[in-house]
């Protein structure tokens, strides 16, 4: 086993972008994982990776990691949306409990969220769904966390879920992402090009208007983590 590692995990490299951005010593590591970077964060070593929506592919992700390094802190980290309809695009949600499970919160001055997390199997897309799922208590809505935290509890090892929002509670999605992802449960950029080119005065500017607010997104997560103690 290497030393300890502070362990980001991601669904897409995106996400990663912003915290990348603001580390040092950021260099590839040959894992097996759709993304994956090694890099020091104040002094810490650190590694982030990234390998497709959902539980089972984030989990697969954490199962190697393991396999590699001691794990000192396990951290969901990228982008959810919004349940509570006064959060915001680029607010930072630090999860206090994931589908009812406690996590850790990290040690910072910035200005965030904290509350109750839902964490889906599937890409929860219209703004009827998420009030449904606010009544449940959670504040915000993502794919990963609970397949992470479970790993982390049963391991041990500190867990903390970080997210940005990037669609408020009265948005609904311009696609069904579900819809769009292939037989290895990943994005296709195909698929979501073929979906939108059914309407394409309306979805294209919806999808392009999504992809700027990631980018926002992005930094303002990495700004928010970077600061962060783990």
């Amino acid at each position: 086993m290497d030393v300890g590692v502070l362990a980001f995990i991601a669904a897409e490299s995106r996400e990663l972008s912003g915290l990348l951005a603001r580390a040092g010593q950021v260099h590839r590591l040959d894992l097996d994982v759709a993304f994956g970077r090694g890099f020091a964060l104040d002094g810490r070593d650190a590694v982030g990776v990234a390998n497709g929506p959902g539980p089972e592919l984030a989990g697969r992700a954490l199962d190697v990691l393991r396999g590699g390094y001691e794990l000192d802190a396990v951290i969901s980290i990228g982008y959810c949306g919004a349940l509570d309809p006064a959060l915001r695009p680029n607010d930072i949600v630090v999860g206090a409990s994931v589908n009812g499970s406690l996590t850790r919160s990290p040690v910072t001055s910035r200005g965030h969220a904290c509350g109750g997390v839902f964490s889906s199997d599937r890409v929860v897309i219209s703004a009827r769904e998420k009030h449904e799922l606010h009544n449940t208590g959670a504040i915000a809505v993502e794919m990963e966390a609970g397949a992470l935290a479970l790993r982390a509890g049963n391991w041990g090892v500190p867990f903390y879920c970080v997210r940005v929002v990037t669609d408020t509670a009265a948005e609904s999605l311009p696609l069904d992402f579900n819809a769009c992802r292939g037989s290895d449960g990943r994005f296709s950029r195909s698929r979501i090009i073929m979906a939108a080119l059914r309407r394409p005065g309306v979805l294209f500017p919806e999808l392009m208007k999504l992809d700027r607010r990631c980018r926002t997104a992005s930094e303002a997560l990495g700004d928010f983590v970077a600061d962060c103690r783990f």
